[in-house]
Parts: C-alpha cells; structure tokens; sequence
C-alpha cells in the first residue's frame, strides 16, 4: 500500500482516497496496484455496501495516468484500463466525489463509477489527440457506455474542454453542488445506498452493466431477479413496510 491512495470503511461505507495533490492525483504503477489491491480486497467477502471514491485537494479530482511513467514506458501492459475494468465491476456500487478538474484517464477513472457528484465550476479535457496518443480501445468502449458516442466524439475526437453545464448535459454528472456542501450530499448518497437491501441492489447494478455493455445474459438476470424474490430482505422489506419502520437489511 502507498501513502498516496488511502482506504477507510466506517460501517458498510468504504472509502478510497486519492491522496497526491501535489501531483494533480496522477496515477502511476504504484497508485494502481494499490487500487486493485483494494479493489480485491472489497470482492473478498467485506461487509461494504457502497464505495466512495474522492480526492484531496480542490484543484484537480484526478489528471489521470503519470505521463512520466507513461512517457518512459512503465505504464505499457494496460495497467489503467485493468484498474478501471476491476473498479467497474465491483459489486458493491460506486460514488464518485469530483471535487476538482478532471483530465486524461482521470475521467476514464470517474466514468468507471455507477454516480458523479461534481462541484460547480470544474472542467474536464481528455487530452489524447492533441498529444498524438489513441485512447485505448478498453477506455472508449467505457465513455461511449457512461455518455454515449456523440458526446465520446467531442471528449476524445474533439478534445473539447468541457465544463459542468456540458457535463451535466451530456449526462456524465449526475448531481451539482456547491463545494461547502460536496462531502455532506455525497456521504447521505452514500447512507441512502448503503441502508437500501443489498441483494436488489446488486443484482439490478449487475444487469445494468450488462445492458449497458450489450451482454446482457438473460438467463443469469432471470436467476438474480428470482433471488430476491426468494430472500429474507423481501420478507424483511414488507414487514418493515406493514410495521412502519426502517427495514434492517442484510443481504441474503
């Protein structure tokens, strides 16, 4: 682990800081694979129902990858992309905390995440093309699922600098608030998933992305859907309901 990423839980809520402002939070190879370590760490049978990802400092949220390890040829084997694959597979759904600009494969990173809730007046620029560089295949695929291909054609053909009316229009955050109260309505997201019935929600996150990716596999939905109908959080759900109370979910 590295002093740069840092990991917290506090109940069923994780949280994973990025934590190099003076490097513009720009990942290198030690950056990733403490994050895949994490990442690993949360599919081995942790209790964490949501993850927030989220940054220090109130510049930049993430530059993306370390050009310099980029440009020395360290960073060659698909280390990003496999990072932000494993981070949008996870099974527990992910927020992400834009408390800063956002450029290069630091929006790949922000894309990979189920939410963005964004402070006013960021921008964000995926400088590829005016570097010479072709966004990996893996990243595009990821941008054309969170905005589409229109808006994919501005980001990466175009290089737009896009700022927080763009993003908002174009879909890529979800919701827009003021920096004074960014951690407050990113931690009641966070309260607000975390106390929601952890099978359901896994399950519909798990077929969205299929959707999404165009692989759906409809027998495997079939079988999620049949799950929770078979669970105790159901029967949890409707009792809570019948008895006006807050449901205790716990998963099976």
């Amino acid at each position: 682990m590295t002093d740069t990423i840092r990991f917290s839980q506090q109940g069923s809520i994780a949280r994973l800081t990025l934590n190099h402002a003076e490097r513009h939070n720009a990942l290198g190879r030690e950056q990733l694979d403490a994050m895949e370590e994490i990442f690993a760490s949360l599919e081995s049978g942790t209790d964490a129902r949501v993850l927030v990802l989220d940054a220090v400092g109130d510049k930049t949220f993430c530059a993306g990858a370390s050009l310099h390890e980029l440009s020395a040829g360290d960073m060659g084997d698909n280390a990003f992309q496999r990072m932000t694959a494993r981070l949008a597979a996870l099974h527990v759904p992910t927020i992400c905390a834009i408390g800063g600009n956002v450029f290069g494969g630091g929006v790949e990173l922000a894309a990979s995440c189920d939410f963005r809730i964004a402070v006013e007046g960021i921008r964000m620029r995926v400088p590829a093309a005016s570097l010479g560089l072709c966004y990996p295949l893996e990243g595009i695929h990821r941008f054309v699922e969170c905005v589409g291909v229109a808006a994919t054609r501005r980001i990466l053909v175009a290089s737009e600098t896009l700022h927080t009316a763009d993003l908002q229009q174009i879909g890529f955050i979800d919701r827009l608030v003021t920096r004074e109260v960014l951690e407050r309505e990113v931690d009641a997201f966070a309260q607000h998933i975390a106390g929601l019935a952890p099978l359901a929600v896994r399950s519909m996150n798990h077929i969205l992305r299929q959707i999404s990716t165009g692989n759906l596999d409809a027998d495997q939905a079939h079988d999620l859907v049949a799950s929770t109908l078979e669970s105790a959080d159901l029967q949890e759900g409707f009792a809570a309901q019948r008895e006006k109370r807050a449901p205790q979910f716990r998963g099976v």
